[in-house]
């Protein structure tokens, strides 16, 4: 590996590091303590999807069915989703948002679309375009 390629491993993870940071510090002023970064992408489907299983969401965002259980758990366990058994099949479970969730949302919003402008400070359009294009090369990549 290159030192360039690996200076730009360190610099994703650096810039991962950094948005976590700033992710938690906009939960806890928002008073959604107990949340992390990774609960993120689980909600990011529920807020788009309705009828959704642990299988779509462990397909939509790239993680393991356990590591999905274990984010949707904690979820349950705050107040923010719950469990809903299939009225056609009961093997089906579906994950769906409490009210509380759902009231969350513009909250989830505001955090995502702040951190999105302070990452993309300074960048025109077509830099950020470019930026996506090669991290979604990366990206594939890896798959």
């Amino acid at each position: 590996m290159s030192t360039e390629n690996r200076n730009s491993l360190s610099t994703i993870s650096r810039i991962r590091e950094s948005a976590n940071r700033f992710i938690m510090d906009r939960l806890a002023r928002n008073g959604a303590e107990g949340l992390a970064p990774s609960h993120g992408d689980v909600l990011a489907v529920l807020y788009r999807y309705e009828d959704v299983t642990m299988k779509d969401i462990a397909d939509t965002i790239r993680r393991t069915k356990p590591t999905v259980t274990v984010l949707t758990d904690k979820l349950e366990r705050l107040g923010f989703v719950y469990r809903e058994k299939s009225r056609n099949d009961s093997r089906i479970t579906y994950i769906r948002l409490t009210e509380q969730g759902k009231r969350f949302e513009p909250v989830f919003e505001n955090i995502s679309k702040e951190l999105n402008e302070l990452l993309c400070q300074g960048f025109t359009a077509e830099e950020t375009g470019i930026l996506d294009a090669l991290l979604k090369k990366m990206e594939n990549n890896l798959s």
